[in-house]
């Protein structure tokens, strides 16, 4: 046991504190003190500490608990007078050390509560502290009681945006205004507030939903070298990170956060939360003592045949024990606490295969927490989306298990950054990915927007260095550029890097409408990562995790620098959600017309497709409203300019008119109403090398419109 006896402050009171319940997990207020549960199976001993300091050197009190009294099955509770919202606390426990069975306990370590709804960072943080012997109490991360029912949500309600008609845009929270020329003021930027006054531009843009990178509380300090600035590295499940609140007490993060999703949602925009529930901060047998390995390292993590060192899934030295039953309810009971008194519309669920093994790292067919998480009745009306593949080698897109989950479709990506490159044997997989990854998803009879869309994610090149830079450039991040992938499907259009020449640039910047062309039009849910709508680059870095600098931050002078992409974005989102296109009036968006009709393809000649190993050609044909309307699409990679053959139209109101062409200037490459596009008057159209166009067509209701597949 510690051999140290409790110290009792005669402001919370001379007479023995009451045994608490088991039941709810965590601190929960009540009138006169609050209650504090938490399960450790093998502890021998367990105590309570509570501070007056973030950065106090001792605790103010120390509270045994008697496993006689406190104790009930594996929780320890204990509820403790005078107590109320804001106290500091965390946790020491004794137990076995015995790595060979698969017990780590640390009595000389402070703990947080895997239940605690804040973190407190003291000045000294210090991750080696935590994984050096002694006592590491002055830097210590410490959890605070909070009363989440205090909060004024003012009616607050979700938009439940359908995923016909959601568009996605993933977002760092720090890198999104931290730039001194983002226009929020200093004390704003980089924080939960800093979003708020950026809500002009998202609406703006057009955007529906924000998919924040993770902003559970994590750890900057876990990196082999600088600072992890992504959050990939949770140390707690529930607390939201305090470094992105502007306000400087311990509980200002938990009500700057919601005052960012309220405010979101009075714009009409939804917030899906990454979460990262595969693995923790405290890695492997040489990380650090936190939380979880504290109370029960055999029930929160997979450990290896030997229990004497920890399965790695994840990449990151560990992999949590999700289909345990304790971990389990962690999980679900922290998804729900995100919905229900955070308020948040969804999730992104990062490596979501490893929630599909068991507790000896074994693929289930029927992962229980996957279908707890499908089926639970407070996450019915959420977005859940997976990135269905883990550290190891479990790919499961397009047979991830359940039935509303989405996916983040890596087909997309490679198939769409090949084809555009140039790469041959890839235009059977763009027809593919134009409709819906039919290949993929179409076995399940799911919905097509079970396909998340995207060419660019926080992971790997953004869309402008995609289309500068040949390879990767990491040279920043410390490791001798062996970091981050070496596959990139990437083309620099001929010069590597920034460039003065005015021809690589417009390439470049044709390149860029096209990917945003086929990520935003093709059938499924597009997702946009910050700033490709203004071509930001990180210099060539594609992970650049550990970079809380101006090499991420969204640069706002882009917006002007870039102010024809910027536009040719924000119309083509405003053309796939809107209702004016193809036919004005129309009671569907574009997404919702192109999902069920019938598409006929072409080649450079009519009805003559070419799917041949060295094809770089596609056209389609979409019938649309009960062949009222139709859509014209014409992809060319060749490097070559084509004349592309046009279907025939009798009884048109108008005939063919463009509505995309990649090759021009802005305003001209896009037209955002069908009156004010081009009419095309020619038997065949003109793509120059490398160019995407998409003409549009609409036909009175009784005309009979020739079928170009006849």
């Amino acid at each position: 046991m510690f051999g140290e006896r409790s110290k009792l402050d005669p402001a919370i009171g001379h007479t023995p504190h009451a045994e608490g319940t088991s039941f709810p997990l965590g601190p929960t207020i009540y009138p006169g003190g609050v209650n504090f549960s938490v399960f450790s199976k093998h502890a021998t001993g367990v105590q309570l500490l509570l501070f007056d300091r973030v950065d106090a050197a001792t605790p103010a009190h120390v509270i045994d608990f008697d496993p006689r009294v406190n104790r009930t099955y594996h929780y320890w509770h204990i509820f403790v007078r005078g107590l109320a919202a804001g106290q500091l606390y965390a946790y020491r426990v004794d137990g076995p050390r015995d790595p060979d069975r698969g017990h780590r306990f640390n009595r000389d370590k402070v703990l947080l509560d895997p239940y605690g709804r804040c973190v407190a960072r003291p000045p000294g943080w210090s991750r080696l502290a935590a994984i050096a012997p002694g006592d590491n109490c002055a830097s210590a991360l410490k959890s605070v009681v909070a009363d989440v029912s205090a909060y004024d949500w003012e009616h607050d309600r979700p938009p439940r945006t359908p995923f016909d008609r959601t568009v996605i845009y993933e977002m760092h929270v720090g890198a999104f205004t931290r730039h001194a020329n983002s226009g929020v003021p200093a004390s704003r930027r980089g924080t939960y507030a800093g979003v708020v006054d950026k809500i002009p531009y998202l609406r703006d843009l057009g955007v529906t939903a924000v998919e924040l990178l993770p902003v559970f509380a994590f750890d900057e300090q876990d990196a082999p070298r600088g600072v992890n600035d992504w959050g990939y590295q949770p140390a707690s499940f529930f607390a939201p990170h305090g470094a992105y609140s502007s306000r400087p007490d311990a509980l200002g993060a938990l009500d700057e956060f919601r005052d960012m999703v309220k405010a979101l949602h009075r714009a009409g925009l939804e917030v899906i939360l990454d979460v990262v529930y595969n693995h923790t901060t405290e890695g492997g047998a040489d990380g650090p003592t936190l939380c979880f390995r504290g109370f029960g390292n055999d029930t929160y993590y997979i450990l290896d045949g030997d229990t004497s060192s920890f399965a790695d899934y994840s990449g990151c030295g560990n992999t949590i024990n999700a289909n345990q039953p304790i971990v389990r309810r962690l999980i679900l009971d922290s998804l729900r606490y995100w919905v229900t008194e955070m308020h948040v519309d969804g999730f992104r669920f990062d490596l979501a295969s490893i929630l599909s093994r068991d507790e000896a790292g074994r693929p289930m067919a029927s992962p229980p927490l996957l279908w707890d998480i499908e089926s639970d009745p407070v996450l019915a009306n959420v977005k859940l989306i997976a990135e269905a593949w883990d550290a190891a080698g479990l790919y499961q897109v397009g047979n991830f298990v359940g039935d509303s989950w989405k996916e983040w479709n890596g087909r997309f990506r490679d198939d769409v950054r090949s084809f555009l490159k140039g790469d041959s044997g890839t235009v059977r997989a763009l027809a593919h990915r134009l409709t819906g990854s039919p290949d993929v998803y179409g076995h399940q009879s799911r919905e097509p927007e079970q396909s998340v869309n995207f060419v660019a994610c926080h992971d790997g090149f953004t869309l402008n260095d995609l289309v500068s830079y040949n390879t990767k450039h990491n040279e920043a991040n410390g490791h001798d550029n062996t970091d981050g992938s070496n596959d990139n499907l990437s083309w620099n259009c001929g010069v590597e890097g920034p460039t003065d020449d005015p021809a690589v640039e417009r390439l470049r910047n044709r390149q860029v409408k096209n990917f945003l062309t086929l990520t935003m039009l093709s059938v499924g849910t597009p997702m946009l990562l910050m700033g490709d709508e203004v071509r930001r680059t990180l210099r060539g870095n594609n992970n650049a995790y550990c970079h809380p600098d101006d090499l991420t931050a969204f640069d706002w002078s882009l917006l002007a620098q870039h102010a024809d992409v910027h536009r040719f974005a924000k119309e083509l989102i405003a053309l796939r959600v809107n209702r004016n296109l193809p036919v004005e009036r129309s009671a569907m968006t574009l997404q919702e017309m192109l999902r069920h009709q019938s598409v006929t393809w072409h080649g450079v000649k009519l009805n003559t497709p070419d799917w041949g190993h060295d094809s770089h050609t596609l056209a389609a044909t979409v019938h649309l409203l009960n062949d009222r309307a139709r859509i014209h699409v014409i992809v060319n990679a060749y490097w070559e300019p084509l004349d592309f053959e046009l279907p025939e139209l009798d009884g048109t109101l108008d005939g063919w008119r463009r509505i995309v062409d990649t090759t021009l200037d802005t305003p001209d490459d896009l037209a955002l109403t069908f009156t004010e596009a081009t009419p095309v008057t020619t038997p065949s159209y003109h793509t120059e090398a490398r160019s995407i166009a998409i003409m549009a067509a609409r036909l009175p209701r009784n005309a009979k419109a020739k079928d170009p597949s006849r």
